[in-house]
């Protein structure tokens, strides 16, 4: 057999995990890891910043909330020094505002984690291949944000007080889910559940969910 006959075996790719769930990395790595090389994970902005600079993987996992900040601070940050590194948003999250987000900032596809390990394997194959990448619901927020600049998020000054993760819990709250449902969603005890609550209710000055629940319906967060 020639020399040129011989086909090279395809590198494998690199993966990066960032969520602030630890169990959900380890599953995550380990169904991915007949696919991919995970090389690293990070449970916090700071932390994924630092160590993605420091491997300069393939494709990023990116989880949109956490606690110290959302995935768009770890995309904007790592972008700017390392362009070549590919993000794939994999979160709880559905809502159109977190998809363009994220999409507007650089990432190259969102998935919810409902998603099965097979897609999930293809999907990173795809991002890094250059293909953007979105559960099947989802796209339908891009196409309309980039048809219509109408669509696009307008500045809230109400809104901008509340974390990421305020925001998670207010849509979730908004559309009906009790505080075990949302913490069940969301990976977090109902004691912090009620906490973001409390703050959200501090913040915008409301006294009940039911009045929550109107002001999410206004700002289009259900």
């Amino acid at each position: 057999m020639t020399e040129s006959a011989i086909e090279p075996e395809a590198r494998r790719l690199t993966v990066f995990l960032v969520d602030d769930h630890a169990m959900f990395r380890a599953g995550v790595r380990a169904e991915l890891g007949a696919h991919v090389d995970v090389v690293g994970e990070a449970s916090s902005v700071a932390e994924a910043v630092s160590r993605i600079a420091s491997v300069q993987p393939d494709v990023v996992l990116l989880d949109v909330h956490m606690p110290d900040g959302g995935g768009r601070a770890v995309l904007e940050s790592v972008r700017r020094t390392h362009p070549q590194v590919r993000f794939l948003a994999l979160s709880v999250s559905d809502a159109a505002e977190d998809v363009i987000g994220l999409i507007r900032a650089g990432a190259r596809g969102y998935v919810t984690k409902t998603i099965s390990p097979g897609e999930l394997a293809a999907a990173v194959r795809r991002v890094a291949d250059g293909d953007a990448v979105f559960s099947p619901r989802l796209a339908g927020f891009v196409l309309d944000a980039f048809a219509s600049r109408a669509d696009v998020p307008v500045a809230d000054p109400e809104l901008d007080q509340l974390t990421n993760r305020e925001r998670e819990v207010l849509r979730l709250l908004a559309r009906g889910y009790a505080y075990k449902e949302i913490a069940k969603e969301l990976y977090i005890s109902i004691k912090t559940v009620e906490t973001h609550v409390s703050n959200v209710l501090r913040k915008l000055q409301m006294s009940n969910r039911y009045e929550l629940s109107r002001w999410a319906a206004d700002r289009r967060l259900v």
